[in-house]
C-alpha cells in the first residue's frame, strides 16, 4: 500500500484504500531537447493547486465529493534514463495491481513510456489518445531512442498500428508525419475529429497522455518547447472533459510544464485547472 504524501494536490488527500484514482509525480527532464525544467513541475503544481477551488462550475462537480490519493513524487535517478522509465513502470504497476487508475504528473514527455509499459501489461488491446504540439514520433533524437522526442514512437512499438490517435500536432520532421500517415491517426493543429474518435473507442481500454504545449504559448508560455499556433484553454478543457468522461481511461498523464519560464504563475495555474477537470471527468 502506498503512503500519503505530506503535500498533496488540492482535494487529493483521501485514504489510499478509498481512492479510485492515484496521483504520482515523475519530475524528470533528462532528455529534454531544448529548455529543461520540467523536473520542477509536480511540486509546483501541488503548491499552486491551492490557488484554485475543488469545485468545477464547468462540470458542476466538487473534488470533495470523490476520493483521490496523492502518493507523492518518485525519486528518479537522473543519470539513468532506462532506470527512470523502469521506476515509473513499477509505480504504475503498483497502482494498477490495487485496482486503481494511475494519474502521473510529469516531467518531460518520456515519462509516459514507463506508464504505458505497465498499463499495456494489464490491458493487452490498449489504445492511446495523445494531445501535443509535437508528433514525438522520431525513431531517435541525436542517436538516443529514449527521448521525449521519440516517446510516441516507442509507445507505437508497444501497441501497434491504428492504436494511437494524435491531436493538435503542428511540429515535427517530415519523416514523423510520413510515419504517422502509415501507422497512427494524426489530427493536425486542433481537435477536429475528436468526437468521432471518442465514439470509436468507447468500450476500449484507453491511455490518455496530455502534453500541455498543445496549448498556444500565449496561454501557456511555461514550457520547454513552445510552439506557436496552439489551441485555447477552453478548447483544451472541453477536449479533456470529453475524453475523460466518455472513455474507459486506464491510465493518464499531464506533462511538459516548466514553471520557471512563466514567472507570473499563469502556466502552472492552467495546468492545475486542467488536472482538476480531468480528475472530475474521470469520476
Amino acid at each position: 500500500m502506498l503512503e500519503k504524501n505530506i503535500q498533496t494536490f488540492i482535494g487529493c488527500d483521501s485514504e489510499y484504500e478509498n481512492a479510485k484514482i492515484v496521483l504520482f509525480g515523475a519530475g524528470f527532464d533528462g532528455t529534454t531537447s531544448f529548455r529543461p525544467g520540467t523536473r520542477f513541475a509536480p511540486s509546483a503544481i501541488r503548491n499552486e493547486s491551492f490557488g484554485i477551488e475543488t469545485y468545477s462550475p464547468y462540470q458542476d462537480k466538487d473534488m470533495l465529493d470523490y476520493s483521490y490519493f496523492d502518493s507523492g513524487d518518485l525519486e528518479l535517478p537522473f543519470g539513468s534514463v532506462r532506470r527512470t522509465v523502469a521506476d515509473i513502470a513499477m509505480r504504475t504497476d503498483t497502482i494498477l495491481a490495487d485496482g486503481k487508475i494511475p494519474f502521473m504528473i510529469g516531467g518531460e514527455h518520456l515519462v509516459t513510456l514507463g506508464a504505458v509499459m505497465a498499463v499495456k501489461d494489464k490491458a493487452e488491446d490498449l489504445y492511446i489518445i495523445h494531445f501535443d504540439a509535437h508528433a514525438d514520433l522520431r525513431d531517435d533524437y541525436l542517436g538516443q531512442p529514449l527521448s521525449h522526442a521519440c516517446v510516441l514512437r516507442r509507445c507505437h512499438e508497444l501497441v501497434g498500428d491504428d492504436h494511437i490517435f494524435q491531436f493538435g500536432i503542428r511540429s515535427g520532421d517530415r519523416e514523423e508525419f510520413v510515419f504517422a500517415s502509415e501507422h497512427t491517426e494524426m489530427h493536425k493543429f486542433n481537435f477536429d475529429g475528436l468526437e468521432e474518435v471518442v465514439e470509436k473507442l468507447k468500450g476500449k481500454k484507453v491511455y490518455f497522455t496530455l502534453d500541455l504545449d498543445v496549448l498556444d504559448p500565449s496561454v501557456f508560455p511555461g514550457t520547454g518547447t513552445p510552439e506557436a499556433g496552439g489551441v485555447t484553454f477552453e478548447e483544451l478543457r472541453k477536449a479533456v472533459t470529453l475524453v475523460c468522461s466518455k472513455l474507459d481511461i486506464v491510465g493518464c498523464d499531464v506533462n511538459e510544464l516548466s514553471p520557471h519560464y512563466d514567472q507570473s504563475g499563469a502556466s502552472t495555474a492552467v495546468a492545475c485547472k486542467i488536472i482538476r477537470e480531468m480528475l472530475l471527468a474521470m469520476s
